[in-house]
């Protein structure tokens, strides 16, 4: 045949290329189906990943796994403070290891603090606790083994991780059902979960009576975890405590709400206006200090950005 023929049977063997936009348009429905083919795999396994980590929560002797390990009590942990005044501050001619800065003047060496009712806990903020939030939270799994000791203070957290801890934690005893009918009645009453102030804090360790320890006046070694290597279980120590509650006196330093301002403290002090570079208070030495860093008036300060293995904090329910 002549080149005509060959031209005419070559061209009669050419696939025809498709259409650019008939091409996208398969390859846009093919992507489609595969994410919804992966979805659809995926979710049913990672809601049972979810699930199968929540229903791990260990139950710790004394403490309520479906309160958010909160102490298994009448009122959660939280013991009542009287309202009424209190001697805030240290006076050297009656206590020698008195920073300069426990004064509140040359010529008041000691302050009288008013407040009202309000509820502290019991124990320092435990492990479990914290990592009940974060995992509630979305923003970290529990994870149960057996080397962890869930009962430990919590420590190694910002000043604002610790406050919103409490903010969390108040608005789960708010929606809860099953919570004691008194804790609710509390917390109507127009009081929050939060941080101490150094007030509260203060009122809570040495009573009404100025001692110098949470325990007495005197220095009793038994009575605190100090001058140690590591923090022991939350209840521990000095269950003699002013007002029945535990490790006021070292363990974990614990966070305040209150920036560390001079003396004469003032509630207004807490609120609004604060310098950005503030320090805020934290109260009642670690396990890493020594013995005049234990006392109930002793006032620590430190960066709301800092992490210490001595830095934890405990909670209160209060109108301030």
């Amino acid at each position: 045949m002549g080149k005509g023929s060959d031209v005419a049977e070559s061209t009669s063997t050419v696939t025809k290329v498709p259409d650019r936009r008939v091409g996208i348009t398969v390859i846009s429905f093919a992507t489609v189906l595969v994410a919804l083919y992966l979805f659809q795999v995926s979710t049913p396994k990672q809601q049972t990943e979810k699930t199968k980590s929540i229903a791990e929560w260990k139950d710790l002797p004394g403490f309520s796994s479906t309160h958010w390990y909160l102490p298994d009590e009448e009122l959660l942990g939280f013991v009542e403070i009287p309202a009424g005044t209190f001697i805030m501050g240290s006076n050297p001619a009656l206590d020698r290891m008195a920073y300069l800065n426990e004064q509140w003047s040359d010529l008041r060496r000691q302050g009288e603090v008013d407040l009202p009712r309000y509820f502290i806990a019991r124990n320092e903020t435990t492990k479990a606790q914290f990592a009940r939030y974060l995992a509630e939270s979305g923003q970290k799994e529990w994870q149960p083994t057996t080397e962890q000791n869930w009962n430990l203070p919590a420590a190694n957290l910002s000043w604002p991780e610790a406050l919103a801890y409490t903010r969390w934690l108040d608005q789960q005893l708010r929606k809860a059902t099953d919570i004691p009918n008194a804790l609710r009645i509390i917390l109507d009453s127009d009081a929050r979960v939060t941080l101490p102030n150094e007030a509260e804090w203060e009122k809570a360790a040495r009573g009404t009576d100025g001692r110098i320890f949470p325990w007495s006046s005197s220095p009793i070694d038994s009575l605190a975890n100090f001058n140690a290597e590591a923090p022991r279980l939350v209840g521990s120590k000095c269950t003699q405590c002013a007002w029945g509650l535990h490790d006021m006196a070292g363990n974990v330093w614990e966070l305040t709400r209150s920036p560390l301002k001079n003396y004469p403290w003032s509630a207004e002090d807490d609120a609004g206006n604060l310098d950005g570079d503030a320090l805020y208070v934290m109260r009642g030495g670690s396990y890493a200090d020594s013995l005049n860093n234990i006392r109930a008036a002793v006032r620590g300060a430190v960066d709301p950005g800092a992490r210490n293995e001595t830095i934890g904090f405990r909670i209160v329910i209060s109108n301030l």
